[in-house]
C-alpha cells in the first residue's frame, strides 16, 4: 500500500475514535488545516487541536473513506461519506466530500477541502 495512503488510513481511523493526539502528530508544526466548519484556514498544530477539542464539544462527525486519488499536483485526494450527527445522536447532515492532503517528508503540510460549502452551511440547509 502506498505509504500516504496508509498514513491516511490510520489517522481518518484515529479521527473517528476522536484521538486527536495521533492526528496532531502526523502534521507539521506549522500546518495549514482547513476549517470545514466555518471556512478559511487554521495555522499549526496548537490551532488545529483547539479547533477539534471544541469541534467534539458540539458534534460527532464521522468519516468512511470511498476512494483514495492522486491529482495532478501529487497531492493525496481522499473522497469520504462525512456524517454529523449532534450530541445526542441526531443527523445534522450527511454528505460526500473530497479532502486534498499535500504530504511532505510523511508529515501533513497542508490540508483542503474540495468542496466550498461549510459544515455549519450543510447543517443549515439540512434543517430547512
Amino acid at each position: 500500500m502506498n505509504s500516504n495512503r496508509e498514513l491516511l488510513r490510520n489517522l481518518y481511523d484515529a479521527f473517528n475514535r476522536r484521538e486527536i493526539e495521533t492526528i496532531i502528530s502526523s502534521m507539521q508544526s506549522d500546518v495549514k488545516w482547513a476549517n470545514g466548519l466555518e471556512g478559511g484556514f487554521i495555522y499549526g498544530r496548537t490551532a488545529v487541536r483547539e479547533y477539534w477539542i471544541e469541534q467534539f464539544k458540539n458534534i460527532q462527525p464521522e468519516l468512511r473513506i470511498i476512494k483514495f486519488e492522486t491529482d495532478e499536483r501529487n497531492r493525496d485526494v481522499v473522497t469520504v461519506h462525512q456524517v454529523i450527527k449532534d450530541m445526542e445522536g441526531n443527523l445534522l447532515a450527511d454528505a460526500t466530500i473530497r479532502q486534498i492532503f499535500t504530504i511532505e517528508n510523511s508529515l501533513i503540510s497542508l490540508y483542503e477541502i474540495a468542496e466550498t460549502e461549510t459544515i455549519q452551511e450543510r447543517i443549515q440547509k439540512a434543517r430547512t
